[in-house]
């Protein structure tokens, strides 16, 4: 057997075990998300959730932002933004593991279980901070962004997306190598970016052009753009349900939320949340969303049949990050001042 024959035969059996990445399926002309409907009152109910204990954090008593929550592992990081820090908190075993400095102003943060990282928007030092989840230190820092905030994974790509909000990019991040391989120009500030699953795109909400922008990760390209109803003004968090194939977005000037369906590109529903929301986390196992606004008010949904019932509101001072482990259900609201001193409320689901 030559070594040519053999080469051969080894490049058409790795090509058969690896086919090539499905490509982003909501390619297509840009369009307009419109809504005809009646925006519902705010709810009076307060939101079925009770307190199970409040912990204290460490670090001063200052502002949070994101979190992300390793389910594997029960690792929730929590981007202590005010005191430049991020912290570890063990939600098994109810106690912070770590408090990592040199995080200045950090925004975003998202645990990447598929590459055993960690990756945290630093925005005071114009760069993403990339942590081992395993030994907490950190790996390298990957500098560009102006002010970088949300964080996204593609994970056939295994590229990392970043939003620059001021910067009105999206940065693209080769996980393997830690490096920046794409910038894309988005035509306004950066809000969240979010993978979507049910498509293999990438979408960021554009937030001062009030539209979404679909990115093919592959090419790391724009490939559709959904301009948003202004019932829902400024889109800046959300979170996409992919196997319902609905995107829940909120309206930081609008203090609304859109239910956007990704069949159609058309808005189902318009509700109304706490004003200037920020942060949306969602427990897929019993169908809550929970969307955190920086009025210091919790919205509390259940999805029904592809659409959203209101539940209540909670209010808590300047809880404005919300996370949930949809194993034990617990909702995890970081405050910054309470009687002096940052704490982790955790609250549970009210049957």
């Amino acid at each position: 057997m030559t070594w040519d024959f053999l080469l051969a035969a080894l490049t058409l059996i790795a090509t058969r075990q690896a086919p090539p990445a499905a490509a982003c399926t909501l390619a297509g002309p840009s369009v307009e998300a419109h809504w005809s409907g009646t925006a519902q009152r705010p709810p009076t109910a307060a939101a079925p959730l009770h307190v199970v204990a409040d912990l204290p954090l460490p670090g001063s008593a200052s502002r949070f932002d994101y979190q992300s929550l390793e389910a594997s592992t029960g690792r929730l990081f929590i981007s202590h933004m005010g005191a430049g820090q991020l912290v570890v908190f063990d939600v098994h075993a109810g106690k912070v593991i770590g408090n990592l400095d040199g995080f200045p102003t950090v925004t975003g943060v998202l645990a990447v279980p598929a590459e055993r990282r960690a990756y945290a928007s630093a925005a005071g030092d114009h760069a993403v901070v990339v942590v081992d989840d395993s030994t907490l230190r950190i790996v390298t820092r990957v500098p560009g962004p102006r002010f970088p905030d949300g964080i996204a994974y593609a994970p056939t790509e295994r590229r990392v997306f970043v939003s620059d909000e001021s910067g009105q990019r999206d940065f693209v991040i080769d996980a393997r190598t830690n490096t920046v391989v794409a910038q894309i120009e988005l035509g306004g500030e950066a809000g969240n970016t979010q993978y979507d699953a049910g498509s293999n795109c990438m979408i960021v909400a554009v937030q001062t052009a009030n539209e979404l922008a679909v990115i093919d990760p592959a090419t790391a390209s724009i490939v559709r753009r959904i301009t948003l109803d202004k019932a829902v003004a400024h889109p800046h968090g959300f979170y996409i349900d992919a196997p319902h194939r609905l995107a829940f977005i909120s309206g930081q000037e609008s203090g609304t939320l859109g239910v956007l369906d990704l069949r159609t590109l058309q808005l189902r529903q318009v509700l109304p949340v706490g004003s200037d929301p920020d942060v949306l986390a969602f427990d897929p196992s019993i169908g809550r969303l929970y969307v955190a606004a920086e009025s210091g008010v919790v919205a509390v949904f259940e999805e029904r049949e592809d659409s959203l019932v209101q539940l209540g509101w909670y209010r808590a001072p300047r809880a404005h990050s919300v996370a949930v482990d949809a194993l034990t259900h617990h909702v995890y609201l970081p405050l910054a001042n309470v009687n002096g001193h940052p704490m982790l409320r955790v609250l549970t689901v009210v049957p």
